[in-house]
């Protein structure tokens, strides 16, 4: 199939490929083929014989029937993984004027991936959720046939908490530009001073010169155009490009790479905020010898974010409290190649029950999801790895923790999986904190802070104006906790499960802030009341996760720390386990975990409406659970639950009261007190 390089709305396509007027862009989705199982290909034939015809982003795991021996086991959903190959017949158009280049470009392939293009290895990519690109305008071969070939290795199994899915999980891009060019990521937006009055915009341009241009790199020029989120022509400037090096990440000669920053001035800014996500447009244009050669746009918001140690999480000048639910980046039963269309109509529930913030658990996200933050108004918590230099503990004989994980790989890929994540995610407006990891062993070991800070300086080093996190799950742990030295490196102390530890039940985040009064403080991961949507349990089943309680106790549970965080100012606020159902962590014959207060098909559950009562309060609701013809033995007492955000309730069976409930958090207390102290006293 030919494949036509054309324009694409800007806001379609990621910052690193394209998204200008003057460069080429296509996806190229249809007509892939794929054969799963490892036999002996020829990389560069144009056979396709025994090959399934697919379309990408595909995910294969879930094309297999679950199996209770399956490799993944319940950590990864008893799916099917092992080793694909994938095979992609194109023409293209090729100039011979030496004057452009080509790109083809992954947006994610889990994991460990191969390519060749015509019979030539372009190289590999370990990591299942960072993009990753080649420059091919040398391999491609002009009007004729061209061949892809991509080699995807899942079998070392289980290795990801939780479902990974496999295969060419999120978009392909094709894309061309001129000799000299805008360099992927190369457009970046800062804004170091804002307020509803006047916001001070930086906007720094990377750029490539070829060998050719060389001679004539004084006469580059960059010209920076904003539009307002109406679209309308805000202001622009065209200035000499500076020389000096660029830091990108990228493959290409250091000494051919220059940079531009300009600043701008914008009075009476329209401010991005979770009610009203305002989002401009920043085009970068780069001129050789007064003739535009590229065009980079980004769409970005203006805001002010601060965490402080004593008043929690600020957005733009005023208090907001995180209310947070964590999500994993697959769709159900699309698996992990989720179209954009189903992330929208999950977010827009989560938003109906009162979640402005969502931590992206435990690896990079899809971009698309992150475009939609930015349009909808979440904050969102970016975090890179589920794990360091050391292998998770694992339960013996454990159908639920992987065996193999990315601490196999972190010596040689974390460095570029992170600023891969830095550079592509820093102009989304929507990230408001950067998580460098979860759970990480690493947080009890004696050099543990050495890679915290590590990956912190790499965080400092591409984007200084976010704060750093981790999730932490070992904090007072016994026999070993997390470390101080590792913690302190942290810029926002990040708890997973704060009331898991003895007194800790009770008393949650208060010793530490007594200890550390400096700290700031966030919940990176707390239990939520999950449950499975129909079931009423009445106790504990056999192997069943936290989530799985009684269906009266659950949210008593969850509501004491639920309205610490509510009522303690210095607590930022706290990311929910889950928001969404999500593929792995079961035991079989299930295949998914219950955590979540919407199933994988994206129905609401009761838990949703405990949420909605104390976070969304625009307006009065009332939800009554079990429904009336629950199954039950005759004589069992149900208890009936009711979640309402009005003031007071009371429950009525065939006409007779069964009492009045009033709102009773916080307490009221006394109001008026008057008070006699004897002379001696005074």
């Amino acid at each position: 199939m030919d494949i036509y390089l054309g324009n694409h709305d800007a806001k379609d396509i990621p910052c690193g490929c394209g998204g200008g007027q003057l460069r080429e862009s296509e996806r190229i989705c249809f007509d892939w083929y794929f054969y799963h199982g490892e036999k002996e290909q020829i990389p560069g034939e144009t056979g396709t014989e025994g090959y399934d015809r697919v379309q990408v982003p595909h995910d294969w795991s879930l094309s297999y029937p679950f199996d209770q021996g399956a490799a993944s086991c319940g950590s990864g959903g008893y799916v099917e993984t092992g080793i694909g190959w994938y095979r992609k017949l194109f023409k293209v158009d090729k100039k011979e004027d030496g004057d452009e280049k080509i790109f083809l470009r992954f947006e994610g392939v889990y994991m460990q991936a191969r390519v060749w293009l015509n019979g030539r290895e372009l190289g590999s990519h370990v990591y299942g959720y960072t993009p990753f690109e080649w420059e091919i305008t040398d391999f491609l071969k002009a009007q004729e046939v061209n061949v892809l070939d991509v080699r995807v290795d899942n079998s070392a199994q289980p290795n990801s908490r939780w479902y990974s899915g496999s295969g060419i999980t999120r978009d392909v891009w094709l894309y061309r530009v001129k000799r000299d060019y805008i360099l992927p990521y190369g457009l970046w937006v800062r804004v170091p001073r804002v307020s509803e009055k006047q916001a001070l915009v930086r906007v720094e341009t990377g750029f490539l010169v070829s060998e050719k241009s060389l001679p004539d790199r004084e006469s580059f020029e960059i010209e920076t155009i904003l539009y307002t989120p109406e679209g309308e022509l805000l202001m622009s400037q065209k200035d000499k490009a500076e020389q000096r090096e660029t830091q990108t990440g990228q493959d290409a000669s250091p000494a051919h790479k220059y940079t531009l920053a300009q600043d701008f001035v914008l009075d009476s800014p329209l401010l991005w905020d979770i009610d009203t996500p305002y989002l401009y447009e920043v085009v970068a244009r780069l001129y050789r010898g007064g003739q535009p050669v590229d065009e980079l746009r980004v769409r970005t918001g203006l805001r002010s974010i601060d965490f402080r140690a004593d008043t929690g999480f600020w957005l733009n000048g005023r208090q907001c409290k995180i209310n947070g639910v964590c999500l994993h980046h697959d769709g159900g039963c699309v698996g992990a190649a989720v179209p954009p269309q189903i992330w929208e109509r999950r977010l827009k529930k989560l938003q109906e029950m009162g979640v402005n913030a969502i931590r992206m658990s435990h690896n990079p996200p899809d971009i698309a999801l992150l475009d939609l933050c930015d349009e909808m108004g979440f904050l969102v918590m970016d975090e890179s790895f589920d794990e360091w230099r050391i292998l998770k503990n694992k339960e013996a004989g454990s159908n639920t923790h992987e065996s193999r994980g990315y601490s196999e790989w972190f010596e040689t890929c974390h460095e570029e999986d992170l600023r891969t994540m830095l550079l592509r995610d820093r102009n989304h407006p929507c990230i408001v904190i950067w998580s460098i990891g979860n759970e990480v062993p690493d947080q009890t070991k004696e050099d543990g802070y050495l890679t915290a800070r590590h990956l912190k300086d790499i965080c400092r080093e591409l984007d200084p104006d976010r704060l750093i996190t981790q999730a932490n799950d070992q904090i007072r742990a016994e026999p070993a906790p997390a470390r101080e030295s590792f913690l302190n490196e942290l810029d926002v102390v990040g708890y997973n499960y704060a009331g898991r530890w003895r007194e800790r039940a009770e008393t949650f985040y208060d010793e530490d802030k007594r200890a550390h009064p400096g700290w700031r403080i966030i919940g990176t991961e707390n239990g939520g009341v999950g449950g499975i949507r129909g079931e009423y349990p009445l106790g504990m089943k056999e192997n069943a996760g936290w989530w799985k309680h009684p269906y009266y106790s659950a949210p008593v549970e969850v509501g004491k720390l639920l309205r610490y965080t509510m009522s303690h100012d210095y607590v930022a606020g706290d990311f929910m386990w889950t928001g969404i159902d999500y593929l792995g962590e079961a035991h079989w014959p299930e295949r998914s975990a219950s955590a979540g207060v919407l199933d994988t098909c994206g129905f609401e559950k009761d838990s949703f409406y405990f949420y909605k009562s104390i976070w969304r309060r625009t307006e009065p609701m009332v939800y009554l659970f079990p429904h009336w013809n629950l199954e039950a033995e005759e004589g069992t007492i149900l208890p009936v639950l009711c979640y309402t955000n009005c003031e007071s309730a009371e429950l009525f069976l065939n006409g007779k009261s069964y009492g009045k409930k009033a709102y009773a958090y916080p307490a009221y207390g006394i109001h008026r007190c008057r008070l006699h102290l004897s002379r001696a006293a005074r």
